[in-house]
């Protein structure tokens, strides 16, 4: 994580804490001239807009007393969407039972994407039941080789 991310992951933590909101992730991107510094924050049953710019207000007044960020950026504050991102090992816990995609660092069973059901997490692998064709087949994935993890939307 950047310093920026780091900091403002601090600065975040109280006000968070006080609404009793959780903190999925932080972004801190250029996209073209301009940079964006993105918190995406959740709760058990969703956020909803006006916390979303609760959490921006308090958190902005927090940023510009403390400047922590040397040139201008633009503060987003927003909800994870449908297709959370799972990045802690308790996040992974939290969706077994549900559909998830999921992308490794090199090939599993010659495979570097699978998308299905997690059915297991012990803390060091992940078992999602793929569906393919018509048969459904069980990959066993180490957590440390997962290179990015989020729940997915069935249609």
């Amino acid at each position: 994580m950047s310093k920026v991310t780091d900091k403002v992951e601090e600065l975040a933590a109280p006000i968070l804490e006080e609404m009793q909101l959780e903190l999925v992730d932080i972004e801190y991107v250029k996209e073209g001239k301009n940079w964006f510094l993105r918190l995406f924050i959740d709760k058990e049953n969703g956020v909803d807009i006006e916390e979303c710019g609760i959490v921006s207000e308090q958190l902005g007044e927090k940023l510009d007393e403390l400047d922590p960020i040397p040139h201008n950026y633009f503060l987003e504050v927003s909800s994870p969407g449908a297709e959370r991102p799972l990045k802690k090992a308790d996040d992974i816990r939290k969706a077994i039972g549900k559909q998830v995609n999921v992308k490794t660092y090199e090939p599993i069973d010659g495979e570097k994407e699978f998308e299905g059901k997690l059915t297991e997490f012990n803390g060091e692998t992940l078992k999602i039941d793929v569906k393919i064709k018509t048969r459904t087949k069980t990959f066993e994935i180490p957590f440390e080789k997962v290179a990015k993890a989020r729940l997915a939307v069935v249609f």
